[in-house]
């Protein structure tokens, strides 16, 4: 496929999108543009799940603070009310990305417990229940956390459990989201991700599905390219005084 046209026209159909990076591509590489809607469309036109949850992990990989590019969070925010997705959705999504950095919290602590060991919790204390019904996955970095900060692990707890909107997301439909923030580049945390796969296979999420929720992340990678475009563009455009 060499013709401008039909490249453009098959991008915005893959991609649901046109920018200016993308057209400066298109005059200096449209090869790129050609190969990269095929490859980055390739895990949401062909994996098991819908169009909504697409969108919501693009939206959560866009919000996060790992990655806060607003124009592909403008764009998938859209894409995913079209899709169905409720403001519910949209505030519960949010709320997970907000979670996102706990995970390295839990992991400098554990560091600082083999430096530096504390006893455990007594084994009646209220917290250690609370642990394992909200945040199995973690629930031993936790429990060593609790034995030094017991106050920041019970308001953690309250956040989790009640930070997020009535009626959002379904239980597996968080852990995809969470799956999506922690195996993508921009965090990259394989310790949290093995605890999510474990947890979304036991609660019957399909390997298909987790696997997609996997690679949705990886072409994130194209702002960079997108920048580099976009700064060749403006270096190598004629000056008002050229002009």
């Amino acid at each position: 496929m060499t013709d401008p046209d039909t490249i453009k026209a098959c991008f915005i159909a893959a991609r649901g999108y046109w920018r200016p990076w993308n057209e400066a591509l298109l005059r200096a590489n449209p090869a790129f543009l050609s190969h990269y809607a095929a490859y980055a469309g390739h895990p949401a036109r062909t994996g098991p799940l819908s169009a909504r949850m697409v969108e919501l992990i693009y939206v959560a990989l866009d919000a996060s603070a790992t990655h806060l590019y607003e124009p592909g969070l403008t764009t998938h925010m859209r894409l995913a009310r079209q899709a169905g997705a409720s403001e519910a959705d949209l505030f519960d999504v949010l709320h997970r990305v907000t979670l996102q950095g706990l995970s390295s919290v839990f992991q400098a602590a554990d560091l600082l417990h083999e430096a530096a060991p504390l006893p455990a919790l007594e084994a009646d204390d209220p917290l250690r229940a609370r642990i394992a019904a909200s945040c199995p996955e973690h629930a031993a970095s936790l429990l060593r956390l609790a034995a030094a900060d017991p106050g920041y692990v019970a308001v953690l707890l309250d956040f989790l459990a009640h930070g997020k909107p009535e009626g959002g997301l379904a239980a597996d439909e968080r852990v995809l989201i969470d799956l999506a923030l922690h195996a993508c580049f921009t965090h990259a945390d394989m310790a949290a991700a093995r605890a999510l796969i474990a947890r979304g296979l036991a609660l019957g999420i399909a390997r298909p599905a987790l696997l997609q929720a996997m690679q949705l992340g990886a072409h994130l990678a194209v702002h960079g390219a997108a920048l580099g475009a976009t700064v060749h563009a403006r270096e190598t455009a004629p000056s008002e005084r050229q002009a």
